[in-house]
């Protein structure tokens, strides 16, 4: 009778052990596909982040561009007006000059 008893016990050690690898093994594979749906989810987040992130580079790009040529069409007009106001200097200097010389002229004609 004790072999009887011991026989069923070990058997319902057994089974025990069998049914707690099969529910080890279930969520052990349960947790890999997790695992595997996260690393991609993450994957595809850090993609999306870096295109997000390289459009705005690109727009700032774009935007250093335009404050660019914006500059240098006010440094252009910049140096027009100098060159404009320079001339116009120098011509009233010449004008200035000229009719100095001729009152000059008149006054010792006279």
């Amino acid at each position: 009778m004790k072999r009887i008893v011991l026989s069923s016990i070990l058997a319902l050690a057994l089974s025990t052990t069998v049914v707690s690898c099969r529910d080890a093994e279930e969520k052990a594979k349960s947790a890999a596909e997790q695992a595997s749906e996260a690393m991609e989810q993450a994957g595809d987040d850090i993609k999306e982040a870096s295109d997000k992130a390289m459009d705005e580079v690109k727009e700032a790009g774009k935007t250093m561009k335009e404050i660019g040529e914006d500059a240098a069409d006010k440094a252009k007009k910049a140096g027009e007006n100098i060159k404009d106001g320079a001339s116009k200097a120098a011509n009233d200097v010449k004008n200035a000059a000229n009719d100095a010389a001729d009152e000059i002229e008149e006054e010792v004609e006279n």
